[in-house]
């Protein structure tokens, strides 16, 4: 397994498959390469690119130095284009489109991005997250309750009651409750996003990648709404949907949107 030593001296775990240019993969919450759809996704695109996925600190096999902060989760993205030789494509997924929308704002050597459904809360189509949702998030996870944190952050998802309960009777929500600690590391990169109000296109005023939003043409109205104020912040952004997608990635439906748009 290879590694690379994040600016902190953190090891960020990865693996890389197929043949072309570099596109680097960045999960969202709760997912890393051997949990969550980026294997797929890669095995999908390394036809026409040399993918690399990584394991996001605190997950599958990267290190997790404190404090936490989203710079040095940028840094841990500078460390992976030293790998691809100081320029790559890249890729972000919910909570981890947001974290590549960031570095490809502040690392140039992203040279093009596609961002899939940021989970944004723009406008009154779904109630803003309270003010003190990061926080309880974390007050539950402070106090070893990882099961509570989970419960609350999928029902603010949308996932129903019932089908939460199930989920805690699967082998995966062992696996969803090592990953719980990193639940905070989202919620604060996507900091007041979550308000129900437009997007300060200041955060994004110096990315120079031209770049694809896209959004899945079943998932709730709110994402959509997100995506599209997404493309429209950013200074070089082009704004699709994917027919019949939801929020949860399907490869085969995803990949040839990303290999047109990046073979431009």
């Amino acid at each position: 397994m290879p590694t690379v030593t994040s600016a902190d001296g953190t090891t960020i775990a990865y693996e890389t498959t197929g043949r072309g240019p570099a596109l680097v993969l960045v999960d969202g919450s709760l997912c890393h390469r051997a949990f969550g759809p980026a294997r797929a996704l890669a095995a999908a695109l390394d036809d026409s690119f040399t993918v690399h996925l990584y394991d996001r600190r605190g997950r599958g096999d990267s290190g997790n130095t404190q404090p936490w902060s989203p710079d040095r989760e940028i840094d841990d993205l500078a460390a992976l284009l030293e790998v691809t030789g100081g320029q790559a494509y890249v890729f972000g997924a919910s909570s981890g489109a947001v974290l590549a929308a960031d570095a490809a704002s502040r690392l140039p050597g992203f040279t093009r991005a596609v961002l899939y459904e940021p989970p944004f809360i723009v406008d009154a189509t779904r109630p803003a997250r309270p003010a003190t949702f990061t926080s309880d998030i974390e007050s539950m996870i402070a106090r070893g309750d990882t099961s509570a944190a989970l419960t609350t952050f999928f029902r603010d998802v949308g996932v129903p009651t019932p089908i939460v309960q199930i989920m805690k009777l699967t082998p995966n929500w062992k696996k969803l409750k090592a990953l719980a600690s990193t639940l905070p590391y989202d919620l604060h990169i996507l900091g007041d996003t979550s308000r129900g109000v437009p997007l300060d296109p200041a955060r994004w005023a110096s990315a120079a990648a031209p770049t694809l939003v896209l959004d899945g043409g079943k998932s709730p109205q709110y994402m959509r709404n997100a995506a599209r104020a997404l493309s429209q912040a950013l200074p070089k952004a082009e704004y699709r949907t994917i027919p019949g997608q939801t929020h949860i990635i399907k490869a085969p439906a995803l990949a040839p949107a990303i290999k047109q748009f990046l073979a431009a």
